[in-house]
C-alpha cells in the first residue's frame, strides 16, 4: 500500500466517524449519503462506528427523573419574567478574500475531520474512565449486575506475623446478540468467579405467548446445552455455569432462541437462534 493510499484510508474513516457522529456539514453529509449507495467499504465502516458509539449505553440502565422536576422548571421559567426585546447585532461585510486553492480546502477538511476523530476518540476514553470511576469510588450509581464484588482481605498469622493477601480482579466478559447491524437484542456479561450469567435484553421484541431462552455449546458442532429460560424484566441474573471451567466458558458459544412459553420442550433450541461470543472488555487486575 502507497503512502497515499493509505491516507485515503484513514480519511475514509475519518469521514464515516463524523458521519456516524453527526459532525458534517451539508455538503458533507449529502456526499457521505452518495457513498452508502455505491461504496460497500464505506457503509461497513459507518456501520462499525455507529455499534462503536450506540453500545455505550446498553450497559446502563434508565434513569427516570424525579416527579418535582417538571414543577420546578416550570416555576422558575413564571418567575423569571418578561426579558429584554432582542436587538440583532449589525453586519459588518468583510472583504472578500481571495479563494483557497483546492489543495487548501482539502488540507483544511483533513485536519479539522482528523480534529474530530480526536475528539470523538477522547470522548469515548472520558466515558470508559467515567464507568470504571462510577463503579470503584459509587457503586451504587451503577446497575447491580455492573456493580462490583467486594473483595476480601486474607490475613494469616503466624508467629505474630500478619500478612495482607488483596484478591485479584477478574476481567470482565461481554457479548452482544445483534438484533440487526444497528442495534443489540440482549447484552450478556459473565463473572467468571461466580459463574453467574447476566443478560440484559435490549431491543428483542417482548412477546407475551414466547419465552427467550439461552444456550451454550462448548465445542464446535456440539449440541448446546440449556442454561435457563429468561425472565420478562430488563435483566436476568442466572447462576448457571457452575459446571463450567473458565477456559471453556470463554471458548464456548452462547446463543439465544425464541421458544414457546416456559421454554423448549425438546431441551434443544425449536426457535430462531441468535449467537454470540464472549469479549474482553476490561483486562485482569492482579494483586
Amino acid at each position: 500500500m502507497t503512502i497515499d493510499e493509505d491516507r485515503q484510508d484513514l480519511d475514509r474513516e475519518g469521514f464515516a466517524a463524523e458521519y456516524a457522529l453527526g459532525t458534517l456539514d451539508s455538503d458533507e453529509r449529502a456526499q457521505a449519503d452518495a457513498l452508502l449507495l455505491v461504496d460497500p467499504d464505506f457503509t461497513a465502516e459507518v456501520r462499525r462506528w455507529e455499534r462503536r458509539l450506540g453500545e455505550l449505553n446498553v450497559l446502563v440502565a434508565p434513569v427516570e427523573p424525579q416527579d418535582a422536576l417538571w414543577e420546578r422548571i416550570k416555576a422558575r421559567i413564571a418567575d423569571a419574567g418578561p426579558g429584554e426585546p432582542m436587538r440583532l447585532p449589525e453586519v459588518v461585510v468583510a472583504p472578500v478574500a481571495a479563494a483557497p486553492s483546492a489543495e487548501i480546502v482539502d488540507l483544511t477538511q483533513r485536519v479539522r475531520r482528523w480534529r474530530s476523530v480526536t475528539a470523538l476518540t477522547g470522548a469515548l476514553a472520558a466515558c470508559l474512565v467515567a464507568v470504571v470511576v462510577a463503579r470503584d469510588l459509587k457503586p451504587d450509581l451503577m446497575p447491580a449486575q455492573l456493580r462490583p464484588k467486594q473483595h476480601f482481605v486474607e490475613r494469616v498469622v503466624e508467629k505474630e506475623v500478619v500478612r495482607e493477601v488483596p484478591s485479584a480482579r477478574p476481567a470482565q466478559l461481554v457479548a452482544v446478540f445483534q438484533k440487526d447491524e444497528q442495534s443489540p437484542a440482549f447484552v450478556m456479561s459473565v463473572d467468571i468467579d461466580k459463574r453467574v450469567v447476566t443478560v440484559r435484553q435490549v431491543a428483542a421484541e417482548r412477546l407475551a405467548d414466547k419465552s427467550y431462552q439461552l444456550w451454550i455449546a462448548t465445542q464446535p458442532g456440539g449440541a448446546p446445552q440449556s442454561l435457563g429460560v429468561l425472565g420478562t424484566d430488563d435483566f436476568t441474573v442466572k447462576a448457571t455455569l457452575a459446571a463450567y471451567d473458565p477456559a471453556v466458558i470463554n471458548n464456548a458459544t452462547f446463543g439465544i432462541s425464541l421458544e414457546p412459553l416456559g421454554g423448549s420442550p425438546t431441551d434443544r433450541p425449536t426457535g430462531p437462534v441468535i449467537h454470540a461470543r464472549l469479549l474482553q472488555v476490561t483486562p485482569p487486575q492482579n494483586p
